[in-house]
């Protein structure tokens, strides 16, 4: 009688684990319905956030890596005061070597659902692409990076949360 009632149990709490595993899911998704998935998965890159950084630290708990094609994406963004400084690391080949002729522009989504495009300049010194982005809410920022290296577009999706 004692294993039919520990096997009830074991059953009981597999069953409410796989019920609140999926209605954990479902809210996540309708919280935040402005993320299509069809978007998420057009990503060409690879994310690696425990990667090394390209720029000689250890990619640290902000930074975030995209590999794609040729080139190699590394998002920084780090909270000063009330703006939060994104930093963009665009390199190309196998030694990473920095791309310093593109066009870089940041399509940012704030929690609150508003869009913006900005542009980010290079930065010779840090050898990256820098801007800063003015009085920011809490959240989870979405961001979609687009490069333009003469002729080719190189994208990247990257998050983060403030």
């Amino acid at each position: 009688m004692q294993s039919f009632k520990l096997g009830f149990v074991v059953f009981a709490s597999i069953g409410l684990l796989f019920l609140g595993a999926c209605g954990n899911q479902a809210s996540e998704s309708s919280s935040n319905p402005s993320v299509a998935t069809s978007e998420t998965a057009t990503n060409t890159g690879t994310t690696a956030n425990s990667e090394k950084s390209a720029h000689g630290g250890s990619g640290g708990k902000n930074a975030q890596v995209v590999e794609t094609g040729k080139y190699h994406l590394e998002f920084v963004p780090e909270k000063e005061g009330s703006t939060t400084h994104l930093d963009l690391y665009l390199q190309t080949g196998d030694k990473h070597e920095a791309v310093t002729n593109a066009k870089v522009t940041a399509d940012i989504q704030s929690p609150d659902g508003k869009q913006k495009t900005v542009p980010l300049t290079y930065d010779a010194d840090g050898k990256h692409y820098a801007t800063k982005l003015e009085g920011v809410t809490a959240g989870q920022y979405q961001v979609k990076v687009t490069a333009n290296v003469g002729t080719e577009k190189v994208n990247g999706r990257f998050s983060f949360n403030q």
